[in-house]
């Protein structure tokens, strides 16, 4: 089983680390942002079970190898398929015993979109106002509720199983997350790194032009 835990901005450069004849048939779990990676690794793996697969966690690295945990909760969602799913399962068990909330999935579509439905409107206004969570859902309220309605419309005519009441979830969701709570894009942006924007936001915004579907606020 191979983990693929880079950023975005860093998936081209890991990739040329791992060859496809070095991977061969194993597993591949992409614990990234986004959800445009998963045709990427399939067509740079062929011989290989690429799972997809989310992970909802705050975290920061504060030196080399070191991680610092700074949310309540860190929980993965993993897609199976009539193929995968025994290892799938496996690989539940032992990200379970170390603590982690897992849930499987049949519904590929759903684990990556309803996390994006969730992350983008959290990441885009937090980097945006440079503001945490609890600053956002105060004095962006309307654009956070916006991003939501856009990006589970895309997740929608994408195949996904997110729904009005399930955008009313993610807003109920993010108001109870921890006030100063800041996204990974934020953190990225306060040190000068490179920003995963177009795996976020690009993705909602060439998702919606594929299928007609007006997105202003989160374009903007």
């Amino acid at each position: 089983m191979c983990l693929v835990t880079v950023k975005s901005t860093q998936l081209e450069e890991a990739l040329d680390r791992l060859p496809p004849d070095v991977v061969s048939s194993a597993l591949i779990v992409p614990l990234l942002n986004g959800v445009e990676h998963i045709p990427l690794l399939r067509q740079r793996y062929p011989d290989a079970s690429v799972v997809p697969a989310t992970i909802r966690v705050e975290s920061s690295r504060i030196a080399p190898g070191v991680i610092r945990h700074g949310s309540p909760f860190v929980a993965a969602e993993l897609a199976e398929d009539r193929g995968t799913a025994a290892a799938v399962r496996r690989l539940a068990g032992e990200l379970e015993r170390v603590g982690i909330t897992v849930k499987v999935s049949d519904d590929a579509a759903t684990v990556m979109w309803s996390k994006l439905t969730f992350l983008a409107p959290l990441a885009l206004l937090t980097t945006a106002a440079q503001a945490t969570a609890g600053e956002v859902r105060e004095s962006r309220r309307d654009d956070l509720v916006a991003i939501v309605g856009e990006v589970a419309a895309v997740a929608r005519a994408e195949g996904a199983a997110v729904e009005a009441m399930d955008a009313d979830a993610v807003v109920a969701f993010l108001d109870g997350i921890p006030a100063g709570m800041k996204s990974s894009m934020q953190r990225d942006a306060e040190t000068g790194r490179r920003l995963e924007l177009d795996a976020i936001g690009g993705a909602v915004v060439r998702g919606a032009d594929r299928h007609g579907i007006p997105v202003p606020v989160t374009s903007r």
